[in-house]
């Protein structure tokens, strides 16, 4: 009872809110030719809250920055329909109270277009009844959770990444073909994120096999009993859904324990660029040296975009031009080229939405929109459904990449099948910038 008060209260906190906000909900504002907030003759302003520190900010700090290298790059070559993409990130620490304050100035403030990709499960859970409240488009959420897919509750909210169901039960069936019979152990983020993964596994490994099942509180970095009670439970297989800070961390409190199972990791916690860094400087505060490569070799995992690694593709040739022109210092990683691919999209949805786009019209192209892109496999986006990519292709760490193994794999976030998906990425365009209409 006292959490559905607790929800009552939030929904017209945000209601409130709403009203208050003159000329920020809807459509309606001090927009240029469309009428649109955050759109004028010549720009197209949108915002985002990113965790550019705090425990997320290892790997996921290079999100946004290669998001805006996109967007700096489509500008240079004309923006869309004659605008320029203005685009602000503010930091939240991965903080959901810092999360609220900050999305509340975008619209309020800034009267932002949209926002973009907004970072993490915990954090955009705070504020998505606020922008279906007050109307804003709240665009490619950057976290898997089922949750944003709720077209009728919050019609704004789309979600872009393969959601942690469909990747749960992709991990989860390969788990059980490929190690059957052998102890499987979770180690999982204690919310929607964690807690979705964990559903979908549950949809394939047998409930038998599953010797222990541990939990984490992003923030709280001991996770030392966790990894203690994984490791007396035997388990020969651990499957972690963890951001990649928690993965470091349980791979070297494995290493202290000597303990030496195969690592099955969710895709937002495996970017071996990432962890690298993350167990040689954990490592290193606790008083010891490691390296941190080797720790991580035969890793298994999933990937629905480009491999950064592999030089061939259309894709990474073309986030490898964009990350030397405008990010050069930062390493060339999946952070990367998640963020430069989802701006991708961002492009399409913003052409698709008309000469004069409005916060109605871009929805309505995204509900109607068959977009093709840098994914190895096709949206879920229609009408009745605003979740992103439908799957993955099983890859394992070698060297500094994630190398696929195997045929990339599509399933719904229920009990329906998981299938093969033969239809080949298409290339990148020869300029960068996707084709309108």
């Amino acid at each position: 009872m006292k959490r559905l008060r607790t929800r009552a209260l939030a929904l017209m906190t945000a209601a409130t809110l709403a009203v208050a906000a003159s000329g920020c909900g809807g459509d309606g504002g001090d927009g240029g030719d469309s009428g649109a907030p955050g759109v004028t003759a010549t720009t197209v302003t949108i915002g985002s809250h990113q965790p550019l520190t705090g425990p997320a900010a290892p790997g996921y700090s290079a999100n946004s920055a290669a998001s805006k290298a996109f967007f700096d790059y489509v500008n240079a070559n004309g923006g869309v329909n004659g605008r320029k993409i203005v685009y602000k990130y503010v930091d939240d620490a991965y903080n959901p109270t810092q999360t609220v304050s900050v999305t509340q100035k975008l619209v309020l403030q800034d009267k932002v277009f949209a926002i973009f990709n907004g970072l993490g499960t915990p954090t955009h859970s705070k504020v998505v009844d606020y922008l279906n409240a007050q109307r804003v488009p709240d665009l490619f959420v950057a976290s898997g959770c089922g949750c944003w897919d709720q077209p009728d509750k919050h019609p704004q909210t789309f979600g872009w990444q393969v959601d942690y169901i469909r990747e749960g039960k992709i991990l989860g069936d390969h788990v059980k073909k490929t190690f059957a019979g052998k102890k499987v152990a979770y180690f999982f983020q204690n919310d929607d994120f964690g807690q979705d993964g964990v559903k979908g596994l549950d949809k394939y490994i047998p409930k038998a096999d599953v010797v222990s099942r541990q939990s984490y509180q992003p923030g709280n970095t001991d996770i030392g009993a966790q990894a203690q009670a994984i490791a007396q439970s035997k388990a020969d297989v651990v499957v972690l859904f963890s951001i990649p800070t928690y993965t470091a961390l349980f791979r070297l409190a494995a290493l202290k324990l000597n303990y030496k199972p195969t690592f099955v990791v969710s895709n937002v916690g495996s970017d071996p660029i990432t962890l690298t860094g993350l167990l040689e400087s954990f490592a290193k505060k606790g008083g010891s040296e490691v390296k941190g490569s080797p720790l991580i070799q035969g890793m298994i995992t999933d990937g629905y975009l480009a491999a950064p690694g592999d030089e061939s593709n259309s894709w990474t040739q073309l986030f490898k031009k964009i990350h030397a022109q405008y990010i050069p210092k930062l390493p060339f990683n999946g952070n990367i080229v998640y963020g430069m691919s989802v701006a991708y999209t961002f492009v399409q949805a913003l052409q698709a939405a008309g000469k004069n786009p409005t916060r109605t019209s871009i929805v309505e192209a995204l509900e109607k929109s068959h977009f093709t892109g840098p994914g190895v496999v096709p949206f879920a986006f229609s009408a009745g459904s605003h979740a992103g990519y439908t799957g993955a292709v099983i890859g394992k760490i070698e060297g500094e990449n994630v190398v696929p193994e195997g045929q990339p794999l599509t399933t719904d976030d229920g009990d329906g099948p998981i299938q093969p998906y033969t239809t080949p990425q298409p290339p990148a365009p020869a300029n960068g910038i996707p084709a309108a209409g």
